[in-house]
């Protein structure tokens, strides 16, 4: 187990939900926690090695990724062996193309940035007025597209060691499940089997699953373990998927 915990606050000790839940669960499992701020770890003032747990947005745990030596791992949101899950066209390009395509009055489309998650938050593009929400990003930032659907309900689903610890809804229409009706349920478990047996599924992650307006149950994406949006998953379960996944990158530490 770790011997310390460093947990991101947002100032004046203020933390926000995921936070609570993982200094909760440290305290219970009487791990020292120790908060910290966003300049903190950018001026490499803590003290880590590789028996310190980091929690943060993704920015603060990349940056203890960097300083202990972790190769910061590139985002995966559409892992290759998914793509039948996908139930629509997503493609890569750079945002320059994607523009000079909106600009000629193509089709919208949704795009989100493929390397750097807080460039900007995924949209969708119709018009030259949207990429003023790129945050000037430059024509060359890579982007992941993909067509417009309409999803009817969607869910988070945590896993840890290739186990469903929660099925959390965040958005659309509750009553629209998947994790109650047999053959959206059976969905979901297949694609978190195949993730697994191609050998790339992580130690602890979240990926989205929705019901999209044709009844398909579809992959939205999957997300790292490490900075993941609790929706209500119960708070140790949520911390032991975080703790998995950072032992995990622990593990790769290269200096």
């Amino acid at each position: 187990m770790f011997e310390v915990a460093f947990i991101q606050e947002q100032g004046a000790g203020r933390l926000d939900i995921e936070a609570r839940m993982v200094r909760d669960a440290c305290l219970r499992r009487d791990i020292p926690v120790e908060l910290f701020t966003r300049k903190r770890i950018a001026r490499r003032q803590l003290p880590l090695d590789p028996r310190s747990y980091v929690f943060g947005d993704v920015d603060c745990a990349q940056g203890a990724m960097r300083q202990l030596g972790i190769p910061v791992p590139a985002p995966d949101y559409y892992p290759d062996i998914l793509e039948p899950y996908l139930h629509r066209r997503i493609w890569s390009e750079r945002l320059g193309n994607l523009r000079d395509r909106i600009m000629e009055g193509g089709e919208p489309i949704f795009a989100k940035p493929a390397l750097r998650p807080k460039l900007f938050t995924g949209m969708v593009f119709s018009g030259p007025g949207d990429f003023y929400f790129a945050n000037g990003a430059s024509r060359s930032e890579p982007v992941w597209c993909s067509e417009i659907v309409r999803w009817r309900s969607e869910y988070r689903v945590y896993v840890m060691g290739g186990r469903i610890l929660s099925i959390d809804h965040y958005d659309g229409d509750p009553s629209v499940t998947i994790d109650r009706a047999v053959v959206e349920r059976a969905v979901v478990e297949r694609a978190i089997a195949d993730l697994a047996g191609s050998g790339k599924a992580l130690a602890g992650y979240g990926i989205d699953f929705g019901v999209l307006a044709t009844g398909q149950t579809a992959l939205v994406e999957a997300n790292e373990g490490y900075a993941l949006g609790a929706y209500g998953i119960d708070g140790d379960l949520y911390a032991a998927l975080t703790f998995a996944r950072w032992r995990e990158l622990l593990g790769t530490i290269t200096a």
